[in-house]
């Protein structure tokens, strides 16, 4: 399959869901033949600007070839191909009219075929049982005009190769915020979608002083009822206990991070949270391999620096080369122009550099990287800027110096891609050093860095590592030191405060939103996932979903099952992934 060193982890993925296929179905394409497609396409945009395309179209092959930089899962399928569409992330406007419905219905359809995500508020959507003066008819409400995007989304698999998701969200002051939180209470119900309750700061207010808050219908903006926020807290807790939705969005953080507040108030975000979009805005995205930019036991800042410089170059030469398959979409992307830089194998690096995930350290890593990163993405989007000009938008947004980019960083899962790269996914903490993943037909997953420690340090073994394969946590096995012990907490062994802690060091210096799941034991109780929800609050982040091991029956990674980020990027489509 070409010339690269491929694992078989990464050959099935690439066969399975990227290589081009002829008429025939059969794969007619290699894996190198694929970076050199993709790194071909991006650089073409070069030309349009007197930019160097043989040099850019080289270090960006270099850089996806080395598994360093990877554009997200629509640019490597769709890049120099018919379909030419590199965007992940859509947010599409729905009001109140079966126009509007039905036209977001078609236009959803048409996004997950070329390989996107959509995200939605409902909240303009007249409540159930209200009067429909047309007709004389009554209304049937948000949560019902959702199984219609559902019942699409499941018709549609995107390109052939992976089904659609959506982040459907509804305003806690909706009359209906209660049927919405339940909605996923019924076997089956609305498993293409994430679902998110969006709260402002007058929500929080009436939380803290333990006061009612309005609930308005969005028709005739009139006060319903008032309603207690506590309870509704309560009920979210519960849900996202028991089925993992929904998560709760912070709306009035979000919009305080909004570069171009002109262009209106945001209110959705993208399937997995890390893109808070406008109407018809899409972002495109990609991942840095943080594993492979330390040098034995430091990081290579100069080569970070360089590979953050290059990608954020390959995400706006993708935006001149993306086609969308909506003219709206087209014309709000030119005007803005966001990109969302973000990284995987956070842990990996965090196994190079000898700290442990969960300790004070790790945090402190979290910060000095996406500090760095940050720093380093704008710089090179102004660089951009001066060569390009500034994204349309930028004199009237709250960008202090001129940009290329309305916005340059996010967190996205990296759900398949890090499996491409060999590496732990995002800035999440591994699910264990060896497991099988029930996807493609089950792959079969194995940390490289800990097998090597294992060999260095003397107590490998084929038995050892068949007795791992069953397990979720390490720390309990004797043959194993306990310095390697540390190096290696898994999901199930990072404390819910900690992921929180690790989140929020991102979403400190991350300008779109971080997509974390927080994973939670199957022994946690109500009150600890509502715990996770107030303390999100205080740490200012922009989004939170939790998921408690065994609140829902699909399995992804292991026996477990445990909330795994691969919305949209893997076969199953359940909350939380890019």
């Amino acid at each position: 399959m070409g010339s690269l060193s491929l694992d078989t982890v990464a050959e099935t993925v690439l066969r399975r869901r990227y290589l081009r296929r002829g008429d025939d179905g059969a794969v007619i394409e290699t894996p190198d033949e694929l970076f050199h497609r993709v790194a071909e396409n991006l650089a073409a945009a070069e030309a349009d600007f007197d930019g160097d395309v043989e040099t850019t179209q080289k270090r960006l092959y270099d850089a996806m070839s080395a598994f360093e930089f990877l554009p997200s899962s629509p640019t490597l399928m769709n890049a120099g191909t018919d379909l030419q569409q590199l965007a992940a992330c859509f947010v599409l406007p729905i009001e109140d009219s079966m126009e509007s419905i039905f036209t977001a219905v078609k236009q959803t359809a048409l996004i997950h075929q070329s390989g996107g995500g959509t995200g939605f508020s409902f909240s303009n959507l007249r409540p159930a049982g209200d009067v429909v003066r047309k007709t004389g008819g009554v209304a049937s409400g948000p949560v019902s005009f959702m199984r219609i995007f559902d019942a699409t989304t499941e018709q549609i698999k995107q390109g052939g190769r992976r089904r659609g998701a959506n982040m459907g969200v509804l305003d806690a002051t909706h009359p209906d915020i209660e049927d919405f939180v339940a909605a996923k209470e019924a076997t089956d119900a609305f498993r293409n979608f994430n679902l998110s309750v969006a709260t402002d700061g007058a929500f929080w207010e009436a939380y803290e002083g333990d006061t009612a808050y309005e609930i308005v219908n969005p028709r005739s903006d009139e006060v319903v009822r008032r309603a207690d926020p506590a309870k509704l807290i309560d009920r979210i807790a519960e849900m996202a206990w028991q089925t993992g939705d929904p998560g709760v969005l912070f709306l009035d953080t979000i919009n305080r991070g909004n570069p171009t507040p002109h262009l209106g108030r945001i209110e959705a975000t993208n399937p997995c949270g890390e893109v808070p979009l406008l109407p018809y805005e899409a972002c495109i995205l990609g991942s840095i391999n943080l594993g492979e930019h330390t040098d034995g036991s430091t990081v290579d800042w100069e080569k970070l620096r360089d590979t953050v410089h290059l990608a954020v170059r390959a995400l706006d030469n993708a935006i001149e080369m993306s086609e969308f398959p909506v003219a709206a979409i087209d014309e709000t992307v030119a005007e803005t122009r966001r990109v969302g830089l973000g990284v995987m194998g956070f842990h990996d690096m965090l196994v190079d550099l000898r700290v442990p995930y969960v300790s004070d350290e790790a945090v402190e890593r979290a910060s000095e990287l996406m500090v760095f990163i940050q720093d380093e993405s704008q710089a090179a989007s102004r660089r951009l800027a001066d060569e390009r000009e500034p994204f349309p938008q930028w004199e009237n947004s709250t960008l202090e110096e001129p940009m290329r980019n309305a916005t340059t960083t996010s967190i996205a899962p990296t759900g398949t891609i890090s499996m491409i790269a060999d590496c732990s996914a995002s800035i999440e903490p591994i699910y264990n050093v060896a497991y099988t993943k029930h996807v493609m037909g089950g792959l079969e997953i194995v940390n490289d860095r800990f097998v090597d420690l294992a060999k260095d340090d003397g107590f490998y073994s084929e038995a050892l590592m068949e007795d791992l394969h069953d397990r979720t946590s390490i720390q309990d096995v004797e043959e194993i030191p306990d310095g390697v012990k540390r190096l290696f907490h898994t999901s199930h062994d990072v404390p819910a405060a900690h992921h929180l802690r690790i989140q929020a060091a991102f979403q400190d210096h991350v300008d779109n939103a971080v997509s974390k799941t927080v994973n939670m034991p199957r022994s946690a109780t109500v009150d600890d996932v509502k715990e996770v929800f107030l303390t999100a609050r205080e740490y200012d982040l922009k989004g939170i979903t939790v998921f408690r091991s065994g609140a829902k029956p699909e399995q992804i990674l292991g026996e477990s099952p445990l909330k795994e980020e691969c919305v949209g990027e893997c076969d199953y489509v359940g909350p939380r992934g890019e």
